[in-house]
């Protein structure tokens, strides 16, 4: 099939490529010369494990190409997908100047019948938006139809999530042009679901909202945990072997981020706003995701007396694990909030650090974990990077100034820590546990097993 696909961007990309690597002719068309001049060069944009080789495969086999030329892509396609962005404006809603210029665009290329097909994450009703702009701009009155086809990938297994789809939504006017999809991704064998347009929109937007709640809910259990002398991974554990529930999204830390689920519940509650309904709920999952970092700074001003004039490391800046985004990455707002407070900060990351310059330019960048903990007076883990299991901890505490460490992930075991001597704080395991680790802190006493488990400030 011939395939179109505006927009070069993580689902646009990952999207057009793996189409590409199903035996399809697939053009990736973006607006960006120098994006498109660097995927002719065999340079990535994005970060994503694997994808620099499967659009290098691709290109050579003749099946992927890139052009700026929107309109002379879409004459030569079947099919068209849209995959631009849809970032949050001010007022908290999506921002679809991106879809409209593009839908405008193609209106423009229209040769023959095709079907638009919405890749980007866009609110009920977006559908019949594009319809309308195409049909006020086309030039000859050529059939086409519109589609949502919501994408559900995840940065750093994007390609993964492509190939092995939980399921495959398509929203579709007709059962005739949903087949058109389906004979698409029926090379997958994954589960389609088949429904109406505005049910697809929908769809997406119920998903990442419902996964956002459940970060946030488990965020307040990991908060009345500290309180209570609970520790949250084991409360995890118990909720997640419940079939009805399951561990997937319960861990908890310093909240979501990225491009999708802050952008996405909001987007959501302001849309239901539009429609005359309170999504109170959604309001206070949003509300506690955007307290949820500030507080873990401020637990550790609390510890040192203030950090103005102190140097504080930073391990992790992306917003996540093997991507080098920064979309409303949590480092962002601990950074500024340590800046806020008069604290120089160090930083390392294995992928991020370049996207992370443009934003902070102040602090600076280190080439490892061991050159961000020499002369810290306290570390804080945001991202959970692989590498930062296999740290040398006690070279890390060494290196430190005092060895106060505040793990924002819960990536290691609060009892090896303290026996190593660290001021070891993290998320939802009691600081009441605090006390009974006595000597421990300087790396001789065992601790009982039950404290052992659970032992953390």
């Amino acid at each position: 099939m011939n395939i179109c696909v505006v927009g070069t961007g993580y689902v646009g990309l990952v999207t057009g490529t793996v189409f590409a690597d199903l035996g399809n002719d697939v053009i990736c068309a973006d607006i960006d010369a120098s994006k498109i001049e660097m995927l002719k060069r065999g340079e990535m944009p994005i970060y994503e494990p694997g994808l620099e080789e499967m659009v290098s495969r691709n290109v050579e086999d003749g099946r992927l190409s890139f052009t700026t030329d929107i309109v002379e892509a879409v004459k030569r396609s079947e099919v068209v997908f849209i995959a631009v962005g849809t970032p949050p404006r001010e007022d908290g809603q999506a921002d679809l100047s991106g879809v409209e210029a593009v839908a405008k665009t193609i209106a423009k290329g229209l040769n023959g019948y095709k079907v638009i097909v919405n890749k980007s994450t866009v609110p009920v009703g977006t559908g019949d938006l594009v319809r309308r702009i195409i049909e006020q701009h086309r030039e000859n009155g050529q059939e086409f139809d519109v589609v949502s086809n919501p994408e559900f990938l995840r940065e750093g297994s994007a390609i993964n999530d492509t190939l092995y789809p939980d399921r495959v939504v398509i929203g579709a006017p007709t059962q005739t042009v949903a087949m058109k999809i389906l004979e698409l991704y029926a090379p997958l064998e994954r589960p389609m679901i088949i429904t109406d347009v505005y049910s697809a929109e929908m769809i997406k937007y119920a998903s990442n909202a419902f996964l956002a709640t459940k970060i946030s809910f488990i965020n307040s259990i990991a908060n009345i945990c500290e309180r209570a002398g609970a520790d949250v991974v084991q409360v995890m554990k118990g909720m997640g072997y419940d079939r009805r529930i399951g561990p997937d999204f319960l861990q908890a830390g310093l909240g979501y981020g990225g491009s999708c689920f802050g952008k996405d519940a909001s987007c959501l509650y302001h849309t239901a706003a539009k429609l005359g309904y309170d999504f109170n709920l959604l309001g206070a999952v949003m509300e506690v995701n955007e307290k949820q970092a500030i507080r873990f700074v401020d637990r550790l001003v609390d510890v040192l007396g203030g950090v103005s004039g102190r140097t504080i490391g930073i391990l992790g800046l992306a917003f996540k694990p093997n991507t080098d985004d920064m979309r409303d990455a949590k480092s962002i707002e601990v950074i500024g909030r340590l800046l806020s407070l008069g604290a120089s900060v160090k930083a390392y990351d294995p992928i991020a650090m370049d996207n992370c310059r443009a934003i902070f330019p102040q602090i600076t960048y280190c080439k490892n974990a061991y050159e961000v903990a020499e002369g810290a007076d306290a570390l804080m883990l945001v991202t959970e990077w692989n590498e930062f299991k296999f740290l040398a901890l006690e070279k890390i505490r060494d290196l430190m100034r005092q060895p106060v460490f505040f793990d924002g992930r819960n990536l290691y075991d609060p009892a090896r820590m303290v026996r190593l001597g660290f001021d070891y704080h993290c998320i939802g395991r009691s600081p009441r546990l605090w006390k009974n680790v006595g000597e421990a802190q300087n790396g001789h006493a065992q601790l009982p097993a039950e404290t052992a488990a659970r032992a953390c400030a």
